[in-house]
C-alpha cells in the first residue's frame, strides 16, 4: 500500500492498536485499481468497480497487518 509516498508501515502510526484514529484518502488509487500491476489482468476498464473494491479490500487487509505489527 503506497498512497503519495505513505506505506501501509507509516500509515499504521496514526491509528490505535483498534484501528481508531484517522481518514485515508486513497481515491486515486482506488479509481485507478484496474491500471495497476496486481489487477490488469484480472479486471478490465469496465469492470473498475470490482477493481477498486478488490483494491480496497488489500489495502484495509494491508493497514491492519501493519497496525498489528507496530
Amino acid at each position: 500500500m503506497e498512497h503519495n509516498g505513505g506505506k501501509a508501515e507509516d500509515i499504521a502510526l496514526g491509528f490505535d492498536e483498534n484501528g481508531i484514529g484517522g481518514i485515508i484518502n486513497a481515491s486515486r488509487s482506488l479509481m485507478c485499481a484496474y491500471k495497476k500491476d496486481i489487477w490488469k489482468e484480472k479486471y478490465t476498464q469496465e469492470e473498475f468497480a470490482k477493481a477498486t473494491r478488490a483494491e480496497a479490500i488489500r489495502m484495509r487487509d494491508e493497514l491492519n497487518q501493519a497496525i498489528k505489527n507496530k
